[in-house]
């Protein structure tokens, strides 16, 4: 199982510490500590990586300069897989991921700073497999999310080329569906290919997009259409499908269920950084990670569609760059 994923099923173990009023109704944790401006924060700082999370790191960088207006934040989202190369080569000292890095990254970020990037759990997202808002399937398996996207079905099932296939009537039966997806440089096309798709390889009829908003903006303007993103970018001209790992127990892609383990591609959302393990940590990056863990920044990621993190998982991020001495 994916890291990710499979750390994120043991939430379920702590989930009572997080307050979940309803399926839709999301706070944050109450234990989550209110961000406390900093004296002698200045410079710049550069954030290359992720598209997922490229909203997030603009709405977080906003928040932080409204309490430090004379920092400067530079804000570029591509792909996850350009954050290792940007970090290793110092261009960025914020390296946002919807995946977690490759070996022969970390492998060659610490063959030049001699220690390994420190991943930091930042966001929860529900990746979605999103559909014209008129279409009415109810959900869909892996299985047939596989036969959907993949040329290798590696879950055993059917090659889905129609939405009759999928059980559906009248003039949507016969429609061609029109597959939308990301391309080699998303974090989010790797996660989608590891997990959906078991390492699968994805058709050639994919129509791959260089960001998330150009995907979800071509299933809006096509009934018969399907892709995936992180569930930040739903619009209502989409909907998120509900899934199911096996059969047709669908599970909604909503906060309780990514907690408890129960939606199948709940995963994530990391920034990597450089820190020495021998060496404080550089005050501007360290008191913007800061912010992001803390309350005011858990509740932006409320307000851009993603999931916020429960406060222990908080902590551990605030503790891997060791912000508060160990008592």
């Amino acid at each position: 199982m994916n890291t990710a994923l499979r750390s994120l099923a043991l939430l379920s173990l702590t989930a009572t510490a997080v307050t979940v009023q309803a399926a839709d109704a999301v706070v944050v944790d109450p234990k989550l500590p209110a961000y406390a401006v900093a004296s002698g924060v200045s410079g710049n700082l550069n954030s290359v990586g992720s598209d997922t999370l490229n909203n997030l790191m603009t709405f977080w960088s906003e928040g932080f300069k409204a309490s430090y207006p004379n920092v400067k934040i530079q804000v570029e989202g591509k792909g996850s897989g350009t954050a290792p190369v940007a970090l290793t080569s110092g261009v960025a000292q914020v390296g946002p991921m919807s995946r977690e890095m490759k070996a022969t990254e970390i492998s060659a970020f610490a063959a030049k700073f001699g220690h390994k990037p420190t991943r930091i759990a930042v966001a929860i997202d529900a990746l979605a497999v999103f559909v014209h808002k008129d279409n009415p399937v109810a959900g869909l398996s892996l299985s047939q999310v596989d036969g959907i996207f993949s040329s290798t079905r590696k879950r055993g099932g059917q090659d889905v080329l129609t939405w009759g296939a999928l059980e559906q009537k009248g003039a949507l039966a016969g429609k061609t569906i029109s597959s939308f997806g990301r391309n080699s440089a998303s974090g989010t096309y790797g996660y989608f290919k590891e997990v959906a798709l078991k390492n699968g390889d994805f058709k050639d009829t994919i129509k791959e997009q260089p960001g998330s908003s150009s995907v979800v903006q071509g299933i809006a303007a096509d009934v018969g259409a399907i892709g995936y993103s992180g569930i930040g970018y739903a619009t209502s001209g989409v909907r998120a499908l509900p899934l199911a790992a096996e059969g047709n127990s669908f599970v909604e892609p909503n906060y309780a269920n990514c907690l408890n383990g129960s939606y199948p591609l709940s995963r994530y959302l990391y920034v990597y950084v450089n820190k020495a393990p021998s060496r404080p940590m550089d005050k501007l990056t360290s008191e913007f990670i800061t912010f992001v863990l803390s309350k005011q920044g858990q509740e932006i990621v409320i307000k851009d569609g993603y999931f916020p993190l429960p406060a222990d998982v908080a902590d551990e991020g605030r503790a891997s760059l060791k912000f508060y001495s160990a008592e």
